[in-house]
C-alpha cells in the first residue's frame, strides 16, 4: 500500500507561469519572426534588382561647322542630341529604390506581409516582356534585336531563398525565446 507523502507544487506553479508568459508573448514573437523574414527578403531583392545606366554613346557630342559667312557654329551630333533629349539629368536606381514592405497581417493561423514595388515597369523587369524586333528605340539609339527580353526574377529567386532559410531562422529564434522564458 502506498504511503501518503508530501509534494511541493512550487515548481509546477513556476512552470505554469512560464508557459502562460510564453503564450502571452506568442503573438509578438510571430510578428517579430515575420518582420525579420520580410526584412531579409527586402534586402535580397534590393541587391538583386538591376540599376539602369545611361548609355555610353560613342563619338563626339557636338560638331563644329564653318558657315558660308566664315563663322563657326557648334551643333549637337546625333549622339549628343539623343543624350540631351532622353538622358539629361538621368538618375538610375528608381526600380531598386521602389521596394517597400507592407503591413503584417494575420490570416487564420499564418502571418502575411507584402513586398511591393509600385514602379510601373517592375513586372516587365521581373518576368520579362515582348518587343518588336527591328523597332528603333530612340532613347538608346539602336533597334530591338530579339522578340523576347528575359526577366531578371529578382523577387522570385529571393523568395525561394528565404523560404529555404526560414525554418532554420525560426528554429533558432524559437530556441532563443524558450531559453529566455524557461531560464528566467
Amino acid at each position: 500500500m502506498a504511503k501518503g507523502g508530501s509534494f511541493d507544487f512550487k515548481d509546477l506553479e513556476k512552470l505554469q507561469k512560464q508557459i502562460e508568459r510564453l503564450e502571452a508573448e506568442r503573438e509578438g514573437f510571430n510578428r517579430e519572426c515575420t518582420q525579420e523574414l520580410a526584412a531579409r527578403l527586402l534586402r535580397k531583392v534590393t541587391k538583386r534588382t538591376p540599376v539602369g545606366k545611361a548609355p555610353k554613346l560613342d563619338g563626339p557630342k557636338t560638331v563644329k561647322v564653318k558657315g558660308s559667312d566664315g563663322k563657326s557654329k557648334a551643333f549637337l551630333s546625333r549622339n549628343g542630341a539623343i543624350i540631351q533629349k532622353y538622358w539629361a539629368g538621368y538618375v538610375g536606381g528608381t526600380l531598386r529604390r521602389g521596394w517597400t514592405v507592407g503591413d503584417i497581417q494575420r490570416i487564420g493561423d499564418s502571418y502575411q506581409v507584402e513586398i511591393i514595388n509600385p514602379t510601373e515597369y517592375a513586372s516587365y523587369v521581373e518576368y520579362g516582356h515582348r518587343q518588336t524586333p527591328g523597332r528603333y528605340i530612340p532613347a538608346l539609339g539602336v533597334s530591338a534585336k530579339k522578340a523576347w527580353v528575359p526577366g531578371k526574377f529578382m523577387l522570385t529567386i529571393s523568395e525561394k531563398e528565404i523560404k529555404a532559410l526560414a525554418p532554420k531562422l525560426i528554429e533558432k529564434k524559437l530556441e532563443t525565446k524558450l531559453r529566455e522564458v524557461f531560464d528566467a
